[in-house]
């Protein structure tokens, strides 16, 4: 669909929500794409082609790929300043471990890249995977259909743009077969049971951050969560501007 450059972080990040480095210099490399045999091309079942190609990242030869020190908005940021040659049509964050529905977009970095992409007026998307307890992204593999309604969903996107100041969350379920999208609401949740008790050499009070999530409306069934247990990928809308709009008249009210 078009000149791709992926600028990642060197490491993971998961957690670091809209976080920026500002403490000490954040540094990029390009990382070298040599192609041992010539780019074939497969094609998807909505008619899109992949370039495929032998390479030590397995990335075709027109990728371009850059590893970042910084957080993800980090990455938007210096992509769009330095690398990137100009304003690029489409941010992708994603695809990686662990789902982003519910509240879990406000502590999402994969989430972070896409509100940066987003405030900076280009159509953004957050693409990620939801897990059951125990599973690994490694062993679940996105299907090929899912694959292809994505690259579809980008392309009416190129096409149509989205609304000023939005963006999409997107969470997949896994599965063998793509079952289509429900475009749905952020469902209310809460995390709980947040700390597990670590071992600290010097004796201090340690802990792992981890916690167990609650649906706080499992019978609702317009939410991000309902849709992901029904076998659908939900897209949940989202905006930039944290406004309460609905609450202004309210808390007006407050100041009368």
């Amino acid at each position: 669909m078009g000149d791709v450059y992926i600028v990642a972080p060197d490491g993971a990040r998961s957690g670091t929500a809209a976080s920026i480095t500002a403490t000490r210099p954040v540094t990029y490399r390009e990382l070298p794409l040599v192609a041992d045999t010539t780019p074939s091309s497969t094609p998807l079942t909505n008619g899109f082609a992949v370039a495929t190609v032998d390479s030590p990242t397995g990335y075709p030869a027109s990728v371009r790929l850059f590893s970042c020190s910084g957080t993800p908005v980090d990455c938007v940021k210096l992509a769009m300043e330095q690398i990137v040659p100009r304003k690029p049509d489409l941010i992708l964050s994603g695809i990686n471990h662990g789902d982003n529905a519910s509240i879990s977009v406000h502590y999402s970095g994969t989430m972070g890249a896409v509100f940066e992409g987003c405030m900076k007026g280009v159509p953004s998307v957050g693409l990620s995977l939801w897990l059951q307890h125990g599973q690994r992204y490694e062993d679940v593999p996105v299907s090929d259909d899912t694959l292809a309604a994505i690259a579809t969903l980008c392309q009416r996107i190129l096409t149509q743009g989205l609304p000023q100041d939005v963006c999409l969350n997107i969470n997949i379920p896994p599965s063998t077969a793509f079952r289509g999208w429900q475009v749905c609401r952020q469902a209310r949740g809460q995390w709980t049971a947040e700390w597990a008790t670590a071992t600290n050499p010097h004796g201090l009070n340690a802990f792992w951050l981890t916690g167990k999530f609650t649906d706080l409306e499992p019978d609702a069934p317009d939410t991000d969560f309902a849709a992901l247990r029904a076998g659908y990928a939900s897209i949940v809308p989202v905006t930039v501007d944290m406004t309460a709009h609905h609450a202004l008249e309210r808390i007006s009210h407050l100041t009368d």
